[in-house]
């Protein structure tokens, strides 16, 4: 089976950004491109809120109760980016596709990204392979891309640390 990398990568920059929300429009951008985006122009204040307002939306869909109302929350975020694949190859280095028309605004572009490469990335991996640490007090998302698709916490230094207490747990009784 291939696994669409187009799907992992955006589900980790929509993970990296929910995680850490931008504070400006040039953070924003500068993360965007970090993550590998061509990001045509400046990154507006209206490309931050509708940034959030993306993010707010997918939490929705990490966070949801089960399959179904995950697909019904990602099929609202998919209608609303409403945009068509295309194919290009704008930086010259081969061709590949876009789920967006060409020179989108960042705020516009993450709502396309984020819909169509949560949704590959689900449908290739799992409807289960989003998730948030099962560290109590920790709130982290995170994208199972595992080989096994059985992630449960964020990091290792989480897993470690629940696993500690856990030892403990059972020592103490």
């Amino acid at each position: 089976m291939h696994l669409n990398p187009y799907g992992e990568d955006a589900v980790k920059l929509a993970a990296d950004l929910a995680n850490r929300r931008p504070t400006t429009a040039e953070e924003l951008a500068d993360r965007c491109r970090a993550a590998g985006l061509v990001v045509d122009g400046p990154a507006t204040p209206q490309d931050l809120e509708r940034a959030a307002a993306v993010l707010d939306a997918w939490e929705k869909v990490v966070d949801a109760a089960d399959e179904r109302e995950r697909a019904e929350l990602l099929n609202r975020m998919l209608a609303a980016a409403a945009d068509h694949p295309r194919l290009t190859d704008h930086s010259g280095d081969g061709w590949h596709l876009h789920y967006r028309d060409d020179r989108q605004p960042p705020g516009r572009l993450l709502c396309s990204l984020i819909a169509v490469g949560t949704a590959l990335h689900l449908v290739g991996r799992g409807m289960h392979r989003l998730g948030r640490c099962a560290v109590a007090e920790c709130t982290t998302i995170f994208a199972d891309a595992t080989r096994t698709g059985r992630q449960r916490y964020c990091s290792q230094r989480c897993a470690n640390r629940d696993a500690v207490r856990r030892h403990r747990a059972r020592r103490v009784r």
